[in-house]
């Protein structure tokens, strides 16, 4: 009876799991392991789902693209900035709204809001703001003397615009994720170190922080594997994918690289190999990633 009733438990999770599994299995392991088999040959029939050439050509060619090169550069570049930027800010903004101030709850829902609005419509409004001529931020910044930037026409300026834009858009849902945590906290923490006559600079570094480290750990790998699949940024920012990846191709990334090689240049092969080169660039990311991350939890 026992082993029979396990078999029924087996079976009724089998069946919950199915649908999941299918789903995956079709929308995700599927594609990964056409766009593998893909990268090998140097012709492909999209149609037919046969090629010729089979071999590591397309990593050659993908390898030895100045245009590869500068989409890692730009996407190290942007990661590098928005990961931690997005993170600190995001913390500060929620340990403010954290603070049971008069009007949290109204800021609260504000800060939320970039996470459900379409990233391509705060794109484009994101464009008007950065406006060469009638932009707010060139207005502002003219208040303390500095001239206007050409932002999204200056290939200097394009790739720092993405990463203001970055770092705006990925603060809604960090933001909600750390006011969980901080709400989780057993307030007779901070009654002891109020006690103790600890400041709140203290407090935040000796009892904040430390509890709060998985959570930042979580955040951490999760902005990463965003940041180097960043290209709804770039379409919304720039105006759209025919217009490019900012002026003279100055804020391509992998992802809009892939997307240049399959749709406007017609080399499916070479987007599948460099589609598998970010594949393993993010998987090595995220282990070290998660490596780093548990070494220090167990600190």
């Amino acid at each position: 009876m026992v082993g029979l009733s396990k078999r029924k438990q087996y079976f009724q999770a089998a069946l919950y799991l199915f649908p999941a599994v299918f789903l995956i299995g079709v929308f995700v392991l599927y594609p990964v392991i056409g766009t593998i088999r893909m990268s090998f040959f140097a012709e492909w029939n999209i149609f037919q789902r046969t090629g010729e050439g089979f071999g590591l050509v397309n990593y050659v060619d993908v390898l030895t693209d100045e245009l590869f090169f500068r989409a890692v550069t730009n996407t190290i570049y942007y990661t590098v900035w928005v990961v931690p930027v997005s993170i600190a800010i995001s913390l500060l903004i929620a340990t403010l709204l954290n603070s049971k101030l008069r009007g949290m709850k109204l800021l609260e829902s504000i800060y939320f809001l970039p996470y459900i609005t379409n990233v391509i419509a705060i794109g484009f409004a994101f464009g008007f703001i950065m406006n060469f001529d009638s932009g707010v931020l060139n207005f502002v910044l003219g208040w303390f003397g500095i001239d206007p930037i050409a932002w999204l026409t200056d290939p200097v300026w394009a790739l720092p615009a993405l990463i203001i834009f970055g770092v705006w858009g990925g603060l809604a849902f960090k933001i909600v994720v750390f006011i969980a945590a901080l709400q989780g906290i057993d307030p007779q923490y901070y009654q002891a170190a109020k006690i103790d006559g600890a400041s709140r600079f203290t407090t935040f570094r000796r009892i904040t922080l430390p509890i709060l480290s998985p959570i930042v750990a979580y955040i951490t790998v999760i902005s990463l594997i965003g940041s180097i699949k960043v290209y709804t940024e770039i379409v919304g920012l720039f105006g759209g994918t025919r217009s490019g990846a900012g002026p003279a191709n100055s804020a391509l990334t992998i992802v809009y690289y892939v997307y240049e090689k399959f749709y406007r240049s017609g080399e499916p092969t070479i987007a599948a190999a460099a589609a598998v080169l970010l594949f393993l660039f993010i998987f090595v990311v995220t282990v070290v990633q998660l490596a780093v991350n548990r070494r220090q939890l167990k600190v």
